[in-house]
């Protein structure tokens, strides 16, 4: 289970380092920022974040004050998307450490901010910016090898993991998501400066909050230190690990633009195996659950990955019903196993977007038709070898519609609905064509052939245009 970001704790010290200029944090603010249980040493002072207003944007461009074009996706509804654009001077920062990063976030405060980050920010640091490993965050006697020896299946069996080693571990798992996990509030802009703008080792939690931005920015390594067992998951059991890189929960008009997202440095293939299943370290790159709505995820990278968009998070949650509108438009997504997206719910807006699967990568499919979802999917592009077919890139779970025209599969036309219905094995009822809604919020469709090379120009962190 995700632990909650604590909220607020820093507020105090927050408000009193504006009065002061950030020249020394006292007592209270070192509460706040340092991390329980690692104390400072004697004479120390918590890294200041001196925030600087150094940005210097092109002539007449000025990056945190986007916004949202008109009609630019579900996320254009309404009244639009346009993040903290109204953010007076004060509220203007650049931040180059976690501690600055924090700071500016507020907690997950509302009031209008433009957060410009430079250069590569990694949240496994401590309150001075030292590195924290996963061993400085193991407490009560946590280590991975006693873990495996309580819980190994063959003689704990399929109950839930429980007694001194699970709560050592849970334990263990709250100090590092004090760290990782980042409260971004409404009315919001986070965004990279040039080319080389990176959050490493950060869960961007939207939680509850509207009017976000998220532009320009590189984001990696999501790494749970401290994954928990779960024995009946699947039937043979499986890992279950917290962070995502971004994770959208009851948040609304959001606009993701130009960021790339992947497991670099930590690679989930590259783990060990443990009761038979590999010890994944990572979850979604980018899950938008809880009745979220209204968002728009464009020009972006997805890669090497497992599992990387779940749109719902559950069967059973009919409170999604009418929420969850996401438009998706030139993203790349390769070397991603499976959900680009898996979506339940939702209406889904999916066109021009590139999937590319390279030689030897593990690959289940691109799109999820879970429990009443409704993807309307116009003019993709897919590159795979020769081990994928077209029908491998349709998986339905319950699913009853799906909309889709002017696929390509390795720049032949299919039509990958036809394929979906032929070739299910009558597992799954056929799908059906008509979802019951047709988008009207987005710009000029290409065809794919053209919306392929376009992406692989122009998606990602550092190609704005």
């Amino acid at each position: 289970m995700r632990m909650a970001h604590p909220q607020g704790r820093g507020v105090p010290a927050i408000s009193r380092a504006k009065r002061t200029g950030w020249t020394r944090l006292g007592t209270t603010a070192l509460a706040a920022v340092a991390l329980v249980g690692l104390t400072l040493p004697a004479g120390a002072q918590a890294e200041p974040p001196a925030f600087s207003r150094d940005y210097a944007p092109a002539p007449g461009r000025d990056l945190g004050r986007d916004v949202l074009g008109a009609d630019d996706g579900w996320a254009a509804e309404g009244a639009g998307t346009t993040g903290g654009a109204a953010a007076d001077d004060a509220q203007v920062f650049t931040v180059r450490t976690r501690a600055q990063l924090a700071a500016a976030l507020d907690g997950g405060s509302p009031v209008p901010k433009i957060i410009y980050v430079r250069g590569t920010i990694d949240a496994n640091t401590d309150a001075q910016g030292r590195p924290l490993s996963c061993a400085d965050y193991a407490t009560d006697g946590y280590t991975t090898e006693k873990y495996l020896t309580a819980y190994d299946p063959r003689t704990w069996g399929g109950q839930k993991p429980s007694g001194p080693q699970e709560e050592a571990r849970a334990a263990s798992a709250a100090r590092q998501a004090e760290r990782v996990e980042l409260a971004v509030g409404s009315n919001t802009t986070l965004v990279g400066i040039g080319r080389d703008a990176v959050l490493k080792g950060a869960s961007l939690q939207v939680k509850d909050a509207s009017n976000v931005i998220a532009r320009n920015l590189e984001l990696r390594d999501a790494y749970d230190c401290f994954p928990v067992w779960q024995p009946n998951t699947g039937g043979l059991g499986d890992w279950k690990t917290a962070y995502d890189n971004i994770w959208l929960r009851g948040a609304n008009h959001v606009w993701v633009d130009h960021v790339t997202i992947s497991d670099k440095g930590h690679p989930d293939a590259a783990e060990p195996t443990y009761f038979g299943r590999n010890y994944l370290r990572h979850d979604g790159l980018l899950d938008i659950t809880n009745g979220s709505d209204l968002v728009t995820v464009s020009w972006s990278r997805f890669a090497d990955h497992d599992k990387a968009m779940l749109i719902g998070n559950g069967d059973n949650v009919t409170t999604d019903r009418g929420k969850l509108r996401v438009t998706l438009h030139h993203n790349s997504f390769k070397g991603v196993a499976q959900r680009a997206p898996r979506v339940r719910f939702g209406q889904v807006h999916v066109y021009n977007n590139a999937y590319e699967v390279p030689e030897g990568a593990d690959y289940r499919y691109s799109w999820g038709v879970s429990t009443e979802s409704r993807i309307y999917a116009e003019n993709n592009a897919f590159t795979t070898p020769g081990h994928v077919e077209a029908a491998d890139l349709v998986k339905s779970w319950n699913g009853s519609a799906l909309h889709q025209s002017g696929a390509e599969f390795n720049g032949y036309p299919v039509d990958l609905l036809a394929i979906h219905n032929s070739y299910n094995s009558g597992s799954e009822r056929d799908l059906e064509p008509d979802v019951g809604w047709t988008p009207a919020l987005h710009g000029p469709i290409d065809g794919a052939a053209k919306a392929a090379k376009d992406v692989a120009r122009g998606a990602g962190a550092g190609r704005i245009g």
